[in-house]
């Protein structure tokens, strides 16, 4: 009887190594449930977009500083886009003046040098500021006093939608579903 319990152990002990080994291929998939019908797809962009007013002076080092805020949620993820106000031209059909946006950074050349409007960010604040190649202190008026900004907080995900042209103001104005009325006007003067 002995013997029999030492076959039998021996066989029991070699089944249990011999089950040890490289893993096998996955199994097949399993069936897919039945399809629904297909929903319309949706926007879940959270965006909002802000519209400034400053002046550029010595006193403030020629920057327009600007901290959000509480109603205004940015995410370190977001994507904060400034435009200038560059200028105003004429509506063909003789309506109100149409404004021209252009996205910072924003290079002109002038009789002094070269003049670039640029910004900086972070989810708490943005800071918009003028740097030159002479003194700022030489400027005319139009290109400090009351100067326009609008400062659009769009999701990180915006950034990659290809079909969304973000030097464009009124195209991410559109994407956001806004219109001007929805804009809020801080004024720094």
């Amino acid at each position: 009887m002995s013997r029999i319990k030492t076959i039998f152990g021996i066989l029991l002990v070699a089944l249990t190594l011999s089950c040890e080994g490289p893993e096998g291929p996955p199994g097949l998939n399993g069936f897919d449930g039945l399809d629904g019908l297909d929903g319309q797809d949706g926007v879940n962009i959270l965006g909002q977009v802000l519209e400034i007013e400053g002046t550029f002076e010595a006193a403030n080092d020629y920057s327009i500083f600007f901290e959000f805020p509480q109603s205004v949620e940015v995410f370190e993820s977001d994507l904060v886009l400034v435009y200038l106000l560059f200028e105003q031209t004429d509506d063909p059909d003789g309506g109100d003046p149409i404004d021209v946006w252009r996205l910072l950074p924003q290079t002109r050349i002038l009789d002094q040098g070269l003049l670039q409007y640029n910004y900086d960010h972070t989810f708490l604040d943005v800071n918009i500021f003028l740097e030159s190649d002479f003194d700022l202190a030489t400027l005319p008026a139009g290109d400090t006093d009351n100067q326009i900004f609008r400062i659009a907080v769009v999701p990180a995900e915006f950034g990659v939608d290809n079909t969304i042209d973000t030097s464009n103001l009124n195209s991410i104005m559109d994407a956001l579903k806004m219109d001007i009325n929805g804009i809020d006007k801080v004024s720094f003067d």
